[in-house]
């Protein structure tokens, strides 16, 4: 098919009736026999589908001495009515978008080791959004001995900002102490009362939950709604920490 025949069917005509319709425009209003030849399809070939197209309103059929004849609409009437169609299709788009973020399952990522975990944490690092974190900080770095330079370090260059929850304990004094310079805001709980085995994230629409005590297992889920749960719940906890430290 021509390159003409193509752009016609790139406006939803299957590539018969693009030629249909072109045959029509080159021979002007004339009998199925005549279109037929025009086009290079069968005669019974042509006529179902200059019935198709006349139901579209994309041929006018006109019928004189029991004969029928057709015609193609103008080529700047199909485009008005293309167009229309398109904008049509603009308006509804938020609410096709609704609809796809409402039914759309959860992205759910497996890593295992401490590659694995690395991985995990990298993936925060193109975060949009600041990250909400509830963690350890003793156990990360025993686990993970190069976390502050290797990700810690890399956060910071990218100017990706951290706001947390850890146990109250000599690390988790020393980190708050550093909070300004490694572009955080961490703020302690009793660790007796608050035992971080493993870690999680909240960032963008992704939550990652990394296992640090026994097996080294990590997870990223991507759920917009579960990802806005998870925030605010965060920011109830993130409200406590403050109440704990009036009562001090």
């Amino acid at each position: 098919m021509t390159d003409l025949g193509k752009t016609i069917q790139d406006i939803g005509l299957s590539k018969k009736e693009a030629k249909i319709y072109l045959a029509c425009l080159e021979v002007g209003e004339n009998k199925v026999s005549v279109i037929a030849k025009a086009s290079k399809l069968n005669r019974v070939t042509t006529y179902n589908i200059l019935e198709k197209l006349s139901e579209k309103g994309i041929v006018s059929l006109v019928t004189k001495d029991n004969n029928k004849f057709y015609s193609a609409i103008k080529p700047e009437t199909l485009l008005k009515r293309s167009e229309a169609k398109l904008q049509n299709f603009k308006k509804t788009l938020p609410i096709l978008q609704k609809l796809s973020s409402h039914t759309a399952p959860p992205k759910i990522e497996y890593f295992e080791g401490i590659e694995g975990i690395k991985q995990v944490y990298a993936d925060t690092l193109n975060s949009k959004t600041e990250i909400l974190n509830y963690a350890n900080s003793q156990l990360i770095r025993e686990t993970w001995p190069e976390y502050d330079q290797e990700y810690v370090a890399k956060r910071i260059d990218r100017k990706v900002f951290l706001r947390g929850i850890a146990p109250h304990d000599e690390l988790g004094l020393e980190i708050i102490a550093n909070n300004k310079s490694a572009h955080r805001d961490i703020r302690l709980v009793p660790a007796d009362l608050f035992d971080f085995s493993n870690e999680i994230n909240i960032y963008d629409n992704k939550i990652s939950i990394i296992s640090l005590k026994h097996d080294l297992i990590g997870i990223i889920i991507e759920n917009e709604d579960i990802a806005n749960t998870q925030r605010s719940i965060f920011r109830m906890a993130w409200e406590f920490t403050k109440a704990l430290q009036k009562l001090k």
